[in-house]
């Protein structure tokens, strides 16, 4: 006989409170793998609720394994129940600090409350209201986008925009030049299963994004890095570079360069695609940050039409992490390789987050989304270049916009170990060898200015400054 539940706790459901009885019972062990649970209208008598608030809990824990239904006989335990926890018990394993090591300590749930050295936006900095009155649109509408497989080029009312948007940007593409895909890195990893094969060179800025790296050292493709400049690639290296290790592909972001925050000049642009057509590469240019941009820098797809430039984007940093879509422009004939591809590995892109994503765009909301995220960026990339400054850090570059910082530690001091120590103390920096193939910026952090808001953050790294 089980006893009298309590009453629910505050913003607890009844079908919950029944939930928990029975999860209670299995954790205590008196309920044990086999035995039979209430029937649903003894439970209802005894906990004095209705007999569908138990069907909905019964069904509930059936779903996640803890019960299974005998036909003709009721609910029966199926497993012990684990205790529920939103992080692994005791310290985060020791391993050196690559790009995976910051992706998971940034993402790891229920971990460090604080995370400048994360490439995100605040929760709080995102068009919530906006993106749920779009939920609600697209489910008022046609069920053919919900629970249908897209094409294999995507949604094409989202892709005749995106061609217009890259219009605006002197990019001309067709909307059949234009492939959806999940998010930027797949949009990433699928030219590079087109392009690429194991052992193949490929350019990367030095530094570069560090996903570049991840993605690229799956592909077991060997990395070599170019120096960046605040103008671009260090185009001396970067020829030399060319010359002595016959690259297949050069991965760069176009603009707001990620760690530096930097933009690619005019002049640099255009020597580089002489280098790039003379030595027989291909670009793929990254241009997820378009969008805070608040003047626009030159674009290489703009310049070289197409020829050898390959163009992704993405809404991950703009609009939603969870509305994953992203996109890849790019001549007709590559296209019809990722096409293939994208059907082999993944089947089709996310049909609901392409509507979500073309009804924000075409109903005013992202754009006044955009034009205020851009005033609160300048303000907080003001604010935390002051307080870096007043610590010591000096800035690489002042950045056009965007929200990255690269800034680099007072002599003698490693910016790993500085990481080290600023996660004892939950915060997530992000150091600057996870940013470069030489390893070579050891006294470097990249900080995201919308992270940055707590003083907390300054405070634990004045303190991990001092060891």
């Amino acid at each position: 006989m089980l006893d009298l539940a309590p009453e629910p706790k505050p913003g607890t459901t009844l079908v919950v409170m029944v939930m928990e009885t029975i999860r209670d019972r299995i954790a205590a062990r008196v309920l044990v793998p086999g035995a039979r649970v209430p029937s649903i209208r003894r439970l209802a008598e005894t906990l004095g609720v209705s007999k569908s608030t138990v069907v909905e809990a019964y069904d509930r824990l059936a779903a996640d394994g803890a019960i299974a239904a005998r036909a003709g006989s009721g609910f029966y335990v199926t497993r012990q129940a684990q205790p529920f926890a939103l992080a692994e018990p005791g310290r985060r394993p020791e391993r050196e600090i690559d790009p995976l090591w910051i992706m998971r300590q940034a993402l790891e749930e229920g971990g460090p409350a604080l995370k400048p050295g994360c490439g995100w936006l605040p929760a709080d900095w995102m068009p919530d209201a906006a993106i749920r009155r779009a939920l609600r649109a697209l489910a008022r509408s046609d069920t053919a986008g919900l629970v249908e497989y897209d094409s294999p080029l995507g949604f094409a009312p989202l892709r005749h925009h995106l061609a217009g948007r890259l219009a605006e940007r002197g990019i001309a593409a067709e909307s059949g030049q234009v492939l959806l895909t999940d998010s930027g890195t797949q949009a990433i990893d699928l030219v590079c299963r087109l392009l690429l094969q194991p052992g193949d060179t490929v350019l990367v800025d030095d530094p570069c994004y560090f996903n570049f790296l991840a993605v690229l050292r799956a592909h077991r493709v060997k990395v070599v890095g170019v120096k960046r400049t605040p103008a671009g690639p260090d185009l001396d290296a970067f020829a030399r570079a060319a010359a002595e290790h016959k690259p297949r592909l050069y991965v760069t972001n176009a603009a707001l360069h990620n760690p530096t925050g930097a933009s690619l000049s005019p002049a640099v642009a255009h020597r580089l695609l002489m280098l790039v057509e003379a030595h027989d590469l291909i670009v793929i240019e990254d241009d997820i940050f378009a969008d805070f941009e608040i003047e626009p820098s030159p674009r290489l797809a703009a310049l070289d039409g197409f020829d050898r430039v390959i163009h992704v984007g993405s809404f991950s940093k703009t609009l939603s992490a969870a509305v994953r879509c992203g996109f890849i422009a790019a001549r007709p004939d590559w296209i019809e390789g990722l096409i293939d591809l994208k059907l082999a590995t993944g089947f089709a892109s996310g049909a609901v987050a392409a509507r979500l994503v073309h009804r924000l765009l075409t109903d005013g909301s992202y754009r006044r989304h955009v034009e205020g995220l851009r005033g609160k960026l300048a303000r907080a990339m003001g604010e935390t270049r002051r307080r870096l400054e007043a610590l010591g850090l000096t800035l690489w570059v002042e950045p056009r916009g965007g929200m990255l910082l690269w800034a680099a530690l007072p002599d003698g001091l490693d910016s790993a170990d500085v990481a080290r120590r600023a996660l004892a103390l939950d915060v997530v920096l992000a150091p600057g060898d996870v940013f470069s193939p030489s390893r070579t910026a050891g006294r470097f952090l990249r900080f995201n200015v919308a992270q940055c808001a707590s003083p907390r953050i300054f405070t634990v790294l004045e303190e991990a400054m001092r060891g």
